[in-house]
């Protein structure tokens, strides 16, 4: 069981996620943290020595989640079902949020590339091991003909974590499942997506 300064700690940062993906970690304060987070700034700075701190133990735990998500994701009875499955996962995990907050990951690129090599460094991270899953996945679905094989397995993998970031961007600014759910369902034309194996 935790102890109390634990379940502190987490719930600091389980808090701080949620301020972090809606406002950024430039407008972020500390009275914002400690205001969503109901604790005082004795307890937040015993746990963490400052707001990049937190930021990156923020990231780091996303980043944990995240490759946690994509293992459990991409199953299927097929390679190209494994792909469509990540793709209505992706859409159900952004409708859960409301559309709110977007992907952690996606706003801290923007926000972060040219000023914080840190945070950049580790987002740079997952977008390489998600762009590395979809690779393989699709070079999977090429060997069987699931999908276009014209097009090397990695260009296509860089284009759909692409245009799934766009949809994300957009499905956040108007707060609605449409263009997200059109971003997938043009990828699944896109890449000729054979959902069901050859007999």
């Amino acid at each position: 069981m935790a102890t109390k300064g634990e379940q502190t700690r987490e719930k600091i940062l389980k808090e701080a996620n949620q301020v972090f993906k809606c406002k950024g970690f430039g407008a972020t304060t500390i009275n914002d943290l400690l205001a969503a987070s109901g604790t005082t700034k004795g307890n937040l700075y015993f746990h963490f020595s400052d707001k990049e701190a937190i930021g990156l133990e923020v990231l780091r735990g996303e980043q944990q989640s995240f490759y946690r998500f994509l293992e459990q994701a991409f199953q299927g009875k097929s390679p190209a079902a494994g792909l469509d499955n990540f793709f209505q996962k992706a859409l159900e995990k952004q409708s859960r949020q409301g559309f709110v907050g977007g992907c952690l990951f996606g706003n801290t690129a923007l926000e972060t590339s040219d000023t914080a090599p840190v945070f950049a460094g580790l987002v740079q991270e997952v977008f390489a091991e998600w762009i590395r899953k979809f690779e393989q996945q699709i070079t999977l679905a090429q060997g069987v003909e699931q999908i276009r094989t014209d097009v090397s397995a990695g260009e296509l993998a860089e284009m759909v974590v692409a245009t799934i970031e766009g949809g994300i961007m957009q499905s956040r600014l108007q707060k609605s499942e449409t263009p997200l759910k059109r971003s997938l369902e043009t990828l699944r034309k896109v890449l000729e997506l054979k959902t069901q194996p050859h007999n």
